[in-house]
């Protein structure tokens, strides 16, 4: 599982303000954090970066790699303040991420090539997010082909079939499940990823149980073939599943019926984890108390 730390984030109100404030130390802070939990990989994510994006995205390249020569994910939706990352960058990059819109693949594909940038597709279109995981799927495996087409080899790109929050929309969370599945089951599947904590945003979780259905979905994507994901990496729970070092990953795969077995639910933990997997199927409602119904 290749793991990409999540928190430096323009949604962070300190990495915000730092970055308002081209205050490097709670930057290079939070990357040292981070670089506890052993990641493969650094998220850079300026969101739109609609205002000063290209300087913006040079600045924090540099304050980041100053500190780690780890690779960097660039994760902005302004194409200029991409290009400025990954020309800045001296750490190898990803590029995070090319949609199925024209105007993307047009300009951030050749320049993938022209940086030596891995890439992140991400499964929406000119119409938006994916309805469905037949849309996830259409979109995913057009953006294989493109991506072929232009040289971008099988190893160096990610699928990522789009996480949304359970607690406003548990349909697409299930879709997202069975598409996985679907591109597990191509002749020549793509590596995929997913912004994994998304899942659990503002759905009135607590942090506990957030981090349960986590890494309890964490461990179903993988069961169908998930192979990298932008997570908390001093999160051990989560990074136990993904290390599959946790019977929690196991107890998953079984209630998935990935994998065969039976779970004994007289076991809290098991228990917990059949209740979350009926939730990724939607066989119950979500609720932010789940767990006591």
């Amino acid at each position: 599982m290749f793991i990409i730390a999540e928190k430096v984030n323009v949604i962070t109100t300190s990495i915000n303000a730092a970055m308002k404030a081209r205050d490097k130390k709670p930057i290079q802070d939070m990357v040292g954090l981070q670089l506890e939990g052993n990641p493969d990989a650094i998220d850079i994510n300026l969101g739109p970066a609609t205002k000063g994006g290209p300087e913006l995205m040079e600045w924090m390249v540099g304050t980041v790699e100053e500190v780690t020569d780890l690779p960097l994910s660039l994760d902005t939706m302004n194409m200029d303040a991409m290009e400025a990352g990954l020309k800045a960058a001296k750490n190898p990059t990803i590029m995070n991420s090319i949609s199925f819109v024209k105007e993307r693949m047009e300009r951030l594909i050749p320049m993938a090539l022209q940086y030596n940038a891995k890439v992140v597709g991400l499964c929406t279109s000119e119409a938006g997010v994916p309805r469905d995981e037949n849309e996830r799927v259409e979109n995913g495996y057009n953006l294989m082909m493109a991506f072929d087409e232009a040289g971008i080899k099988h190893d160096d790109y990610w699928i990522d079939p789009i996480v949304l929050p359970i607690g406003v929309a548990q349909d697409q969370v299930n879709a997202l499940r069975k598409a996985t599945k679907m591109f597990s089951e191509l002749p020549e599947p793509p590596h995929m990823i997913c912004g994994l904590s998304n899942v659990t945003n503002r759905c009135g979780l607590t942090p506990e149980n957030a981090s349960l259905v986590n890494r309890i979905y964490l461990a179903v994507l993988m069961g169908y073939g998930m192979d990298a994901a932008i997570v908390d990496p001093n999160d051990e729970k989560l990074m136990a599943v993904a290390k599959k070092e946790s019977p929690e990953y196991e107890y998953a795969l079984i209630a998935e019926g990935i994998k065969e077995g039976e779970l004994d639910l007289s076991d809290p933990v098991q228990l917990a984890v059949h209740k979350t997997v009926k939730l990724f199927r939607e066989e119950t409602l979500f609720a932010a108390s789940y767990l006591e119904l």
